[in-house]
Order: C-alpha cells, then structure tokens, then sequence
C-alpha cells in the first residue's frame, strides 16, 4: 500500500498545532524541499501556525552563493516567507560538525518562545548517523542517534520525516515535479558521512534490503533504553544535588559522597546525564579525568578539563565551571558612579545595596598578601579570612575586592566582609554566567 506522506505528516505534526509558530530549516535540497511543500499544501487545507522557512548560508563553497535566490524562488512560489542567515563556519578537523554547529546556533538564536523548528532528516538519514556513530565507538546515548523532537533554545525541533525513506520523498518530488538544489560535496567521499551514504550503506542495503529500515529500528530501541538511563542517572542525583554555602557562585555542583557510594558505571551514568547539557560529553578514553578528581586526596584542587569548561572539587563536591569563568580578569577597575552597576570585564557584575557609600572607587582581585582592617577585629590577613568563609579555592581569585585609595574596604558577598560591618551598604557580586545549551 503507497504511503501517504499527507497523512503521515498531519499525524507526526499534531502535537504542535498550537505552537505560535512553525519554522521550516529549508537547504533547497531534496529532503527539505519535500518537506517544505508538505506543509505549504498542508496549510491550504488545515488551520496551521504561521509558517515561514528559515536558509542557512554557510558560504563554504562557490555555488552556495545561488541557493538563496533559489529557496526565495520556491518559497514565493509557495506564498511562503523566507530568511536567509548567513554564519561563518570555524575552521577544524571537521568542516561537517562545524558547519553543522554553525546551523544550530543560528537556529538557537532565532527561535522564540514555543516555536517549532522543523527539519527534514529522514529513515535512511537515522540509519546513516547509527553506523556512524558505531564506527566512532559511541555508547547508548550516541546510538540512541537522531530523537524525534528536542528542546532548540527558546522553542522546540522536530524531525517529522525520521520514519520515512528517502526513496519515498524521492517519489513524492517526482509525483509533484519538485526542483531541488544539489550540494556538490555530497558526491566527495572524502566526508565520512558521504561515504557511507554512496559506498558502505547501498552494499548493506543490496544484501539486506530492509537495512535500513532495522538500523532505524535499532536506533529506536537503543533511544528507549538511553530513557532508562536517564531515568537511573535522575534518581541517583537526586541525593548529590543539595544545596550549597555559596548559591550566589550560580554555578552547578554535586555533592561528591553519594556518587562515590555508587558503581562506576552508574557514577559515569549519572555524570553523562548531569553534563549533557553543559558539555560536550568526554569519549571512553577521557573518563580518567573524573577518576583523577573523584580519588584525589583532600585538599588537593584536582581539575578535570572538558570541551566546554572544566569540573573542579572543593568543599566535598565538584563544581562546573563554564568558559565564562575561565576568562582572564583585568588587573583594575575604576569604579566612579557607585549608583550605577558596574560591569566587570568578563566577571560579571558589581553594585551596592542600601546607603551607597561615596567617593570613588577601584576593584581588583586577589595578588597574595592582602591584609582588610575589620572593626573589633583589627588588621587581619585576608587568606585567613578567606579559609573561615569556606569559599572554594577556586572562586577566590574572581572575587571582586572594592579599594579606596588603597585601602581595602569590602570583599563582595561574604557576610561580615562585604560592608556591613562599616555602614548601612553591602557589596554584591552578581558572579558570570555562560549559555549551555547544547545538542
């Protein structure tokens, strides 16, 4: 019995009929052109969301500089808006990935609250990723390849065509004398991705016809079994996120006891569930990190390096620190409206509450040495006080120290340090963040 894409497609977008918005991820290729169309003759006959289709301009080859005029062509022709984003792809190993990551953030960026972004990945596309991802040595998660739909910044991506063959859009273009653009790196085998599309996957699928179809399948299960991990990796966390000293650092931390009374492969399933979104996620061989810092002995200040930040133990737990805290900080800051926050280069934030003291004044960090003179306490040894807070060794050295004329006045946001002790104002530290969200 033929397929009926309409059908199939009305079924697979029922969930988002009240989204505020539909967006479309249109290359001007076969796949999102197939799509593309679907929606547009979807739309004549049901009530749909706003939809519009959004062309990402990588600009990695000359005749890319022609696909825009031609999605603005197809998309007109369908009374369809259309927005081209150009992004600049950094250069690496693999132009794939970062071409591929380039796509997404600009898609990160554009999509607003509750919107769908939908994508044309299909059945042979999931398989492709599954092999993929085989021969790289993934685990669960990566075999687990493409979901259905994900979170993407503000809103939501949708892949409605996972469950179906290429060959059938193949047809339905042909039913419906579709033109599409063709990526001419697609026919260079030199891409891994394209290798296995034009050289292993048609020897796999001429043996075994339904080859395709079974990774897919596969893909599905392993995608089920990956849920349970989560769902193991949610309940043995939930004993290591308590609450801490410090919530005003913003950063996330696990308190490290309860993970070490787990097995090692529950403590690397829950750490993989943990870091997922904060990361790019370490390979087999780099697991020898969190043995490191798991084992180190106390009071050591064990680190281990991650894409994306680094974790960090202190105070009986580990700590995520994000790229925005691994920034170098100016040496001094003058601070001359103290009415006014003051932005800290790359450190956040700094202001007074309460009767704002005035005059001018300079911010600057921890050299060594520094000696704060405290009511009823005399001149005390700033590292000294430091050790009595019990702040991690690591956030010392972004702590804003407030100076008038060299004198040490304030330490940001620790009790008895921050100004209380000499007026009616305290000095608060608004600490950095850094956006993680990540596929």
């Amino acid at each position: 019995m033929k397929l009926d894409l309409r059908d199939h497609l009305l079924s697979a977008l029922a969930p988002w009929f009240r989204a505020p918005a539909w967006r479309i991820a249109f290359s001007g290729g076969l796949d999102s052109t197939v799509l593309l169309h679907l929606l547009a003759d979807l739309a004549t006959r049901e009530t749909l969301p706003p939809l519009s289709a959004i062309h990402i301009h990588h600009g990695l080859q000359a005749a890319a500089d022609e696909w825009p005029e031609h999605c603005a062509a197809i998309c007109s022709a369908l009374g369809l808006p259309l927005r081209v984003i150009r992004v600049e792809v950094k250069p690496g190993a693999s132009i794939e990935r970062a071409a591929r990551e380039a796509r997404y953030a600009a898609f990160n960026q554009l999509l607003e609250s509750d919107e769908v972004l939908f994508t044309a990945q299909h059945r042979d596309d999931q398989a492709e990723t599954l092999l993929f991802r085989l021969l790289r040595g993934a685990g669960v998660r990566g075999l687990a390849a493409m979901p259905e739909q994900r979170a993407l910044g503000k809103g939501l991506m949708s892949r409605p065509l996972l469950n179906i063959s290429r060959s059938a859009l193949e047809a339905y273009a042909a039913e419906h004398s579709l033109r599409w653009v063709e990526d001419p790196s697609n026919a260079d085998s030199e891409f891994s991705r394209n290798y296995l599309r034009r050289q292993v996957m048609p020897l796999l699928v001429d043996r075994w016809p339904q080859a395709s179809a079974n990774m897919a399948k596969a893909a599905g299960r392993l995608a089920e079994a990956q849920g349970l991990l989560n769902e193991l990796a949610v309940q043995d966390l939930s004993s290591a996120e308590t609450p801490t000293a410090f919530p005003w650092l913003g950063l996330p931390s696990l308190a490290l006891a309860p993970l070490k009374h787990l097995s090692l492969s529950r403590q690397r399933n829950a750490l993989r569930h943990w870091l997922a979104d904060l990361t790019r996620l370490p390979d087999s061989d780099h697991w020898v990190g969190w043995d490191s810092l798991r084992d180190a002995r106390e009071g050591s200040q064990p680190i281990w390096r991650l894409a994306d930040g680094e974790l960090h133990r202190a105070e009986h737990r580990i700590w995520w620190l994000p790229t925005a805290w691994l920034q170098p900080l100016a040496a001094t800051t003058a601070w001359r409206d103290s009415k006014q926050m003051l932005a800290l280069a790359s450190n956040g934030w700094l202001e007074f509450s309460g009767e704002v003291p005035a005059g001018e004044f300079q911010v600057r960090y921890r050299q060594g040495g520094e000696i704060m003179q405290l009511p009823d306490r005399g001149h005390r040894d700033l590292k000294r006080l430091l050790n009595e807070s019990g702040l991690p060794v690591f956030a010392r050295a972004r702590l804003p120290l407030l100076y008038h004329a060299d004198q040490l006045l304030a330490v940001a946001n620790l009790p008895g340090l921050d100004g209380t002790a000499r007026g009616d104002w305290q000095l608060h530290w608004i600490a950095p963040t850094n956006d993680q969200s990540l596929s």
